[in-house]
């Protein structure tokens, strides 16, 4: 891998608010009380090059946001975190994309969400350079990417292999319920896949991990990272290599871009030249340590402070 060349995160941007913790949703014309709530980052792309960016690795963004408040905080924040922005369209006639995103006691989410300019970003508004200047380009938020999804994500990772770039996907949960309709056309070239249990096994029709992930290398993906929350992850590729990894024990203060995070993690580990199983590791340290924070950017840290993390607290058995 040519260490020079930095990694590029496509997909969606969000402005999260967050509130925690949530006890009960109130009733129509009702009023909860939380201790907490503040405007974060958020969306798949942007929650996967923060972490990649406190990694100490070289990241930009491509995506889509209005020209409003939201989009003016984020492209501040990314900013402020080193991570590129070359690729950030500004749409004038539609708002940044925002999640209302109300989290429990016990850290799990809840979201309302505003689709906005994420809904508009096309073909045309990727920048060829950019891909071909990159060494991983990772497409976040497949399924709800609606000017994306289907055949022009096809031929973006087309595109981005003939380039030589390695390339990754992770989905979100498919409302309309299209799902492989959407995603088949673009397996083939995905070398990794990094979706979680449950939006695997929507797209598969499979319970199982272990059929769930071989389906998805049946359908031509190379590598299958599947995170599974609490119970780690399992790792298949297509040349026989397999891997069932517990997760990391932590306090779960919020779930919230914990699968970025890990989604981030594994691409860090593919970045810097590491095996798979190593690899695997990483993204489920970076994924648990996010946990351990407020927001989609959690608690990730430093690649050194991740690896003394990893030394110092043995996973589940």
């Amino acid at each position: 891998m040519a260490l020079d060349k930095p990694i590029l995160c496509l997909g969606i941007l969000v402005a999260d608010v967050v509130g925690r913790p949530v006890r009960a949703v109130p009733d129509p014309g009702r009023l909860v009380l939380v201790e907490e709530m503040a405007l974060h980052t958020g969306g798949c792309a942007l929650n996967a090059a923060t972490a990649l960016a406190r990694l100490g690795l070289p990241v930009e963004v491509i995506g889509k946001v209005g020209a409003d408040p939201f989009g003016d905080f984020l492209l501040r924040a990314m900013v402020e975190r080193g991570i590129g922005t070359q690729g950030v369209k500004r749409d004038p006639e539609i708002g940044t994309s925002a999640t209302m995103v109300m989290v429990a006691p016990d850290g799990e989410r809840r979201f309302v969400h505003y689709i906005g300019a994420n809904a508009r970003l096309r073909l045309d508004d990727v920048d060829r350079a950019l891909i071909a200047g990159a060494s991983i380009l990772h497409v976040a938020g497949a399924l709800v990417l609606p000017g994306l999804d289907g055949q022009p994500m096809a031929t973006l990772l087309h595109t981005a292999r003939a380039m030589g770039v390695i390339t990754f996907l992770d989905t979100v949960w498919d409302d309309t319920g299209r799902w492989m309709d959407l995603l088949r056309p673009s397996l083939p070239y995905v070398d990794y896949f990094v979706p979680n249990l449950a939006e695997a096994q929507a797209l598969t029709g499979r319970e199982d991990p272990e059929d769930v992930a071989r389906a998805l290398l049946d359908c031509g993906v190379g590598t299958v990272g599947l995170k599974m929350g609490s119970a780690g992850c399992l790792v298949l590729s297509n040349c026989g290599l397999r891997w069932r990894l517990p997760a990391f024990e932590v306090p779960v203060v919020d779930a919230t871009g914990a699968g970025d995070a890990f989604a981030a993690g594994f691409i860090a580990g593919v970045w810097l030249g590491w095996p798979l199983e190593q690899t695997a590791r990483l993204a489920n340290a970076v994924g648990a340590l996010c946990v351990t924070g407020a927001g989609a950017s959690g608690n990730v840290r430093s690649l050194p402070e991740t690896l003394a993390f990893m030394a110092s607290s043995p996973p589940k058995l």
